[in-house]
This record gives structure tokens, sequence and C-alpha cells, in this order.
């Protein structure tokens, strides 16, 4: 599933308050069968699962996560159900089970918002220190499907450029961008290393950027892209498609966004739209 929408650019701010989340708890039926004993825990494990991974995105946790005995009670499922909850965010990489020392946060996803327009050294202010590892920075002639968004000549050049995007030195997302020749040459001798693409555009066009269409899709991480972002092969990763516009309409900057499911999480605020609204 591909999720799109568009975005506009706000004012820039820290990182978001997160909301609570519903703690969805399931019993198993008495008399059951061992098949469908064993269906049920393991679909009340995924819903344990599910929630505590929530939990900790949500900054859950902060000393450690309760005992076995505790969580059985806490979603009134059977300890075992907890156990194959817990293994299962061990081996995600979500939590450490030492013993004497219990279980413990592994990492914590850092947010990123969706609805609105940000960098993501804006988007990470006060998680830690972005930098971005340039790799290619030139002009060249896109191919057709980029000129066409960009609504380009098709033998018009662009500014691409490709960097790897750290937080306190960890591989967070592999960025390609194409760039209008016009704002992009001139970035060609801006910092790229410590500064987000946005502020720049903003800067050499002498205006601000408008809105964003976005397109937002899940895969697995192929073995070229799992050395780029430190990663093993096939571990999830998040594919974002943004065309960028100036306020006034024009597009300017398309990118194709490779971001570690581990490390980033989506977040956003939407409103419901009545089918009066639409008419």
């Amino acid at each position: 599933m591909t999720t799109v929408g568009r975005t506009r650019r706000p004012g820039i701010s820290g990182p978001a308050e997160t909301l609570p989340i519903l703690i969805a708890m399931e019993s198993m039926q008495v008399g059951a069968g061992t098949s469908t004993r064993r269906a049920a825990r393991a679909d009340n494990a995924r819903v344990v699962a599910d929630v505590i991974r929530q939990s900790i995105v949500d900054g859950a946790y902060p000393t450690g996560l309760p005992l076995e005995d505790e969580l059985a009670r806490e979603f009134r499922v059977s300890r075992n159900t907890v156990r194959v909850a817990l293994s299962s965010l061990r081996a995600e990489g979500w939590i450490d089970r030492t013993p004497r020392l219990g279980t413990t946060v592994a990492q914590r996803p850092v947010d990123h918002r969706l609805d609105c327009l940000r960098g993501l050294k804006e988007t990470l202010v006060g998680y830690g220190e972005v930098r971005n590892a340039v790799r290619i920075a030139t002009v060249l002639v896109p191919p057709p499907v980029v000129a066409r968004k960009l609504e380009l000549a098709v033998d018009e050049q662009v500014v691409y450029l490709e960097r790897i995007r750290q937080l306190d030195g960890e591989t967070i997302s592999l960025d390609l961008t194409y760039l209008v020749s016009d704002i992009g040459i001139p970035l060609l001798d801006a910092d790229l290393e410590t500064n987000d693409v946005f502020p720049l555009i903003e800067q050499v066009a002498g205006c601000a950027l408008g809105d964003a269409d976005l397109s937002l899709s899940a895969a697995a991480a192929d073995a070229h892209s799992a050395v780029d972002l430190d990663v093993a092969a096939g571990s999830p990763v998040l594919l974002l498609e943004r065309l960028t516009r100036l306020a006034d309409g024009r597009p300017v900057d398309l990118e194709y966004i490779r971001m570690r499911a581990d490390r980033i999480t989506m977040r956003g605020n939407v409103s419901r739209i009545h089918e009066s609204e639409n008419r």
C-alpha cells in the first residue's frame, strides 16, 4: 500500500508531543482445541507486541519494561503470550533482555512529521546533530519521468544530489534529489553537509516554499541500499517521494528518500472532511 498526500511549509518548532494509544485486549475461549489456543496465543502476542512497540515509539518505559507477570496482568493474557511478544520485539531490535537487569528499550525511532513541510534537520531539532555525507553533486539530464514532474523539457538539465543523512553519526536515510537548474546550480557552492536543502532553496529563490505532494510506501532494503543505510539486506525501509513547489506553485525539487524504518516514525495529524466540504 502506498500513502499519498500533500503537506505545507510551516513555521519551525521542536518535536511534536505524542498521542496516547488504545490498548487492545483479547481473551481465549475456554475449551478451545490446541490449534485454536495456539492461534489465539499468536494473535494475542501480536497485539501485545504491537502495543508495546508503539508505546516505545511514544516514549514509554524510560527505566525499562515491567516484569512479565505485570505485563500479563496488564494485557490480560498468559505469561507465555507475553514471552512470545517480547521475543518478537527482541528479534526486531526494539528491546534488550539481560539477566538481573530485566528488559530495557534498545533504541527509539525519531518522529518525522507528515503534516508539515520541513527538511530533516528542521524536523529533528532536539534529537541530535544531523549531518550529510554528500556522495554526488552534479548537473545532468534526468530521466523523463523526473523532467515531467518538474515540468521541464525532456533534454533540460537539473542538479542531482545524493546524500547519506546521519543523526549523531548513525545513518538514517539515503536521499536522491533533483533540483531545477536555476535553483540547484547555486546550491552546488553551498554547505550541503550541515544544511537542509529547503532553507537553501528559499535563500536562492528569494521566496518561501509552498507545498509538496507526498507518496509514502514500504519496501525491503536491496543489497545496495542496505549497505548505504547500514542495515541487513531485506530490512524494512520507508520510501518517500516528495515533489516540492515554491509558494507560486512552481515545482523545483523532487526527492526520492529511503529511510530506515527502525529509526524513523512518520507522524501526522489529519482532520475529517465531510462530503459537503468536497462539493
